[in-house]
């Protein structure tokens, strides 16, 4: 298929780009249905004569139609767009990245969806998405799934759907009371057990902590027993923070921050935070998943997107902890072109 690509790519470009444009129209419809003009130029970014334009030739050809809260996709429309799933891909280029992240990165596997999240929030949610359906691939019995907090992580939370003929524990990978309340890891396990018709444990601590308190919280045997649940879960799915950004939004000491801008820091994740080489600069005293853990999980999947992120996400992967990158399509071209690993 990938020659095929390249020589439509020469022989028809313009035909390649306008297919390419109408199957994000249909796409779009699909997700958001019922959905008006106005929200299809939100979420694509295309103009809205356009837009107009190509959803009049859908509905000509039948692939959506028209209701009194905006337009639907037909099932015909639906086939269109699983027969077209690979080969627009292909024509995105998206499987040649795909394929030289997992060579760069030595991970088992790299998904990238298309766009750049840090402008458009159709694409966090595609990376939500896409997170899920290789849940749904891998998962075939019970397993304790750890999650970490954070936007991205959100939007896993909301695409969750429950997994055939199994339920999973889910539980927050680590502490973090105090943060806003949606994107705390305990609210999005509780919220992805809900989607999954599966159960949750949540872990009630603050994130991070100081030494003398956790000591004191260790011990305590609700705290101890949730931490053994974590550390023992079999799938972790977390997000990697931009260092900077991450500790001043958790309002970290001047001390601290001086610290890590001298470390030159770029990434966090699990209270680590590491530099360009991917070492660790700096640590967090926080309950819940450590490094160390990760060895014996069975499958670690890092979720991480945006053009912004390019540089955090290669410094984290550069620890070789991962056994599954999904990012998205400007993120994936920035880590490549840069030649960031």
């Amino acid at each position: 298929m990938k020659d095929l690509v390249q020589m439509q790519k020469i022989m028809y470009p313009d035909l390649l780009k306008s297919m390419q444009q109408r199957y994000s129209i249909l796409y779009t419809i699909s997700l958001f249905h019922p959905i008006g003009r106005r929200g299809i130029v939100t979420q694509t970014g295309f103009p809205e004569r356009f837009v107009r334009k190509e959803v009049d030739f859908l509905q000509q050809q039948g692939l959506i139609f028209a209701t009194t809260k905006g337009v639907e996709i037909t099932e015909e429309g639906k086939s269109i767009i699983s027969d077209l799933h690979q080969f627009v891909r292909e024509l995105m280029g998206l499987t040649t990245l795909e394929h030289k992240l997992e060579d760069l990165m030595l991970v088992d596997k790299v998904i990238v969806v298309g766009g750049n999240s840090d402008i458009n929030d159709f694409v966090k949610q595609e990376l939500g998405r896409a997170t899920v359906a290789y849940l749904k691939n891998i998962i075939n019995e019970d397993v304790t799934i750890a999650v970490t907090g954070g936007t991205t992580m959100a939007s896993v939370a909301d695409a969750m759907v429950p997994f055939k003929n199994h339920s999973c524990l889910f539980v927050p990978a680590r502490g973090g009371i105090g943060e806003n309340v949606d994107y705390q890891a305990n609210t999005i396990a509780a919220k992805m057990a809900l989607a999954e018709n599966g159960d949750y444990r949540l872990l009630y601590v603050p994130d991070p902590l100081s030494e003398k308190l956790y000591q004191t919280m260790i011990h305590e045997e609700s705290i101890r027993e949730t931490l053994t649940l974590i550390r023992n879960a079999q799938i972790v799915i977390h997000g990697i923070g931009d260092a900077l950004a991450l500790a001043k939004r958790r309002k970290t000491s001047e001390a601290v921050l001086q610290k890590l801008t001298e470390e030159e820091a770029m990434s966090e994740a699990f209270g680590y935070y590491f530099n360009d080489e991917g070492n660790i600069v700096h640590k967090l005293r926080t309950i819940g998943i450590q490094l160390e853990d990760l060895v014996s999980t069975e499958s670690v999947i890092t979720v991480a997107g945006g053009k912004s992120k390019a540089e955090a996400i290669a410094s984290y992967m550069k620890q070789r902890k991962s056994d599954v990158l999904i990012t998205d399509e400007a993120a994936a071209k920035e880590i490549v072109t840069k030649h960031l690993i």
